[in-house]
């Protein structure tokens, strides 16, 4: 009996199921899975989605200073760009900077500002972004969007420097809308 225990002792262990070989295979899986997420990654934040910081008040109370968002980059090659879409785009005055305002004249509008409030082709734009105490009283005279250009505004009118400063901006230099807040969460979700 004694003899049959000792036998049992000496029996080989089994072979455990991992090897070093497996394990090297292993951190090489997990850096091949590392530089596929970061290529897809920077693949969308390039051509589809950006993070973008926005700066200034401008665009309150829909977007406040130092609110991070997405912008889609990509949509406006399926659809056009419409009146009432918050766009980034680069500001006449110096490309290097980025604006974010809001489209409220599309080429070919007959774009007018009384005291205020906003005609479009000579009818009064109803405009549920901007609150009472945002509001302006400035009157801008009639003028007609240029072919491929827009005219933008800031949800804040009385703290935007916008079209009423510097023109209608050239398609070619919008290049994202602004689809998503993600910071601060207590305010994450879609933009209107």
């Amino acid at each position: 009996m004694n003899e049959a225990s000792q036998n049992s002792a000496v029996a080989p262990a089994p072979t455990p199921a991992c090897s070093p070989a497996p394990r090297r295979g292993g951190v090489f899986s997990w850096l091949r899975d590392l530089i596929i997420s970061a290529a897809v990654s920077v693949f969308i934040i390039i051509f589809v989605y950006q993070p973008v910081k926005v700066e200034g008040t401008s665009m309150m109370p829909g977007l406040d200073d130092q609110e991070r968002i997405f912008i889609n980059k990509f949509v406006y090659r399926w659809e056009p760009i419409e009146r009432g879409d918050v766009v980034v785009f680069r500001y006449p005055g110096d490309p290097t900077k980025s604006y974010i305002k809001r489209v409220v004249g599309l080429a070919g509008d007959h774009i007018r500002i009384e005291e205020g409030r906003v005609y479009v082709n000579g009818e009064q734009l109803d405009e549920p972004y901007v609150l009472g105490y945002f509001r302006d009283d400035r009157t801008y005279p009639e003028i007609t969007v240029p072919p491929q250009s827009y005219f933008v505004l800031g949800d804040h009118r009385n703290m935007s420097s916008d079209s009423r400063e510097f023109g209608s901006i050239p398609q070619s230099s919008v290049y994202g809308k602004a689809v998503f807040v993600y910071w601060p969460f207590d305010k994450a979700g879609k933009l209107h």
